[in-house]
């Protein structure tokens, strides 16, 4: 068993997970509004997601990969819409309430809300196929595949993946959570208006792809 597979999916899961896009304004913007944990189960959505793809190019599960690639159009179509709405919603959405009437909040209620971040968080990293085609050629690379011991060394490296991920997450959110006390309400009102904003143009951007790609 080589453990450098792993160190090479966990520094492959940092840097994936580290790149600014629709997923991480979304989950900056949950910490700073709505707290530690909701940004970081957010976070985890996306490094479960990060995984899965991990997965299918490190297993080398080709019927799967060739079918979502296909199905590409309508996926990227599905989330590019999804983003749309997500960005309008969080755009009109004011700030959470203070944390001492959050947590008169039945745990009910607020595992819903924490199932609710983690699935769309999820869903949409779900939604661009061609990651898979993007973690293949890096595993590659990496020479997953290429030893005697095939199954342990993908299992080693998207372990890895996941794992820098959900690091990249834990740091970013923990960050946020200790500078989200100074934020006024107003200032949380305008976090969710410009990362709403942001987080509508990526929508726009994907579906606006999807028409050139045409």
């Amino acid at each position: 068993m080589d453990l450098s597979f792993y160190l090479r999916g966990l520094i492959l899961g940092l840097s994936i997970a580290s790149v600014v896009g629709p997923m991480s304004v979304l989950c900056m913007q949950r910490t700073i509004t709505r707290g530690l944990r909701y940004g970081l189960v957010s976070g985890l959505g996306i490094a479960t997601a990060d995984g899965v793809y991990g997965s299918i190019a490190a297993f080398g599960l080709t019927l799967i990969t060739t079918f979502l690639v296909s199905q590409q159009v309508w996926i990227r179509l599905i989330g590019g819409i999804f983003l749309v709405y997500l960005g309008i919603r969080t755009v009109l959405t004011k700030p959470a309430e203070p944390a001492e009437r959050i947590g008169r909040a039945s745990s009910a209620t607020q595992t819903n809300n924490f199932l609710g971040a983690y699935a769309s968080t999820f869903l949409l990293t779900l939604a661009n196929p061609l990651t898979i085609l993007s973690f293949a050629a890096v595993f590659a690379g990496l020479g997953v595949g290429g030893t005697g011991h095939r199954t342990i060394t993908a299992a080693l490296v998207v372990l890895g993946v996941f794992s820098g991920s959900t690091l990249w997450w834990c740091f970013l959110t923990g960050s946020l959570s200790l500078l989200r006390r100074k934020f006024t309400p107003t200032w949380l009102l305008w976090i969710n208006r410009i990362s709403g904003g942001v987080i509508t143009i990526f929508g726009l951007l994907a579906l606006m792809s999807l028409v050139k790609g045409g």
